[in-house]
């Protein structure tokens, strides 16, 4: 992807659940680089792998899971392979995530206020708490929280979802990272909180000059922030492009169905469009592409052999048997 500076380099990602009926190969083989001060995309359905390449980045796999083999560079160093103790001085501080659901991340009896300063304080040893406070008001306010000083001493359930969700953003950027990752940051949302979500994220990215991972199901998010697009199925990338190359050039049928499905507005509004079928089970993958069973388009040769990333585009793979 050019020739940026890249902050995070995945190569070659396998992560495995070894269980008593067999292994999940819940990413498998993955690539994915983040050039620095860029948002990148992690798209596809429930089940195809995106929270758990996340989670591997985070050093998060809980058992039986485990990385099985490959590597994940961030800033030289190999997170695949560091102690757990060193991971965690770079996992919430160079490395922050915000989770799909902020009522379910954020401690209930904690006033959110605290809980951000807290993050502040454990990864900041140098300042005291009067100013870890003044910082999270700061912050805040940056992320758009009206009356921040007031909202300091607020539980969780006495916000709103989007305040809820800014106050996870807060968390997640009170430590200055170099990599931010969110997993689903608008699930939850109606349209027009997810807007301002999105159009803060981007403000964010271009004041701090912080990268962005951001895994979705939505296209629709992918189109209003990403830079450049990564297409999941089946713990495999099986397209990668520029947002505006992959909106334009389509090229996997499995891509194909995820734009197909986006709802239309119009005087003719079409039935919504669904991908037949469900993505397979891990223990029981197909021979040959793991999409091929649910595919229009399918050959025997998509049976029998598993195709890999070939160039399309400009900057632009897919891995389909029969381009």
């Amino acid at each position: 992807m050019g020739e940026e500076q890249n902050v995070l380099e995945i190569k070659e990602l396998k992560s495995y659940f070894y269980t008593e009926k067999g292994v999940a190969k819940a990413v498998d083989g993955v690539n994915i680089t983040i050039p620095k001060g860029k948002i990148i995309g992690l798209v596809g359905e429930s089940g195809c792998g995106k929270s758990m390449t996340a989670r591997s980045i985070m050093g998060l796999l809980k058992y039986p899971g485990k990385i099985a083999g490959g590597s994940i560079l961030f800033e030289g160093k190999d997170l695949a392979k560091l102690p757990e103790r060193e991971l965690r001085k770079i996992c919430g501080n160079d490395i922050s995530m915000i989770f799909q659901e902020p009522m379910t991340s954020l401690n209930p009896v904690l006033k959110v206020g605290r809980q951000v300063q807290e993050t502040l304080l454990v990864h900041d040893r140098t300042i005291g708490k009067e100013e870890a406070k003044k910082r999270v008001i700061d912050m805040f306010e940056k992320v758009g929280i009206p009356e921040a000083g007031k909202r300091y001493d607020s539980y969780p359930h006495e916000l709103s979802g989007g305040l809820r969700q800014r106050v996870m953003i807060a968390m997640a950027m009170i430590c200055k990272p170099h990599l931010l990752i969110a997993d689903e940051p608008t699930t939850a949302l109606d349209v027009t909180i997810e807007a301002q979500i999105l159009r803060l994220m981007k403000q964010l990215r271009d004041e701090t000059g912080t990268s962005v991972l951001i895994i979705t199901h939505n296209l629709g998010v992918v189109a209003e922030i990403c830079d450049y697009v990564y297409v999941m199925y089946a713990g495999r990338i099986v397209e990668q492009a520029p947002t505006c190359e992959l909106f334009d050039h389509t090229a996997h049928p499995y891509t194909k169905g995820l734009m197909a499905s986006i709802p239309r507005i119009g005087n003719n509004p079409e039935r919504l469009h669904t991908i037949p079928g469900v993505v397979p089970n891990l223990l029981h993958l197909p021979e040959g592409c793991t999409f091929c069973t649910r595919c229009e388009c399918a050959v025997e040769a998509c049976r029998k052999e598993k195709p890999v990333l070939k160039k399309v585009g400009e900057e632009h793979w897919s891995a389909c048997a029969i381009q």
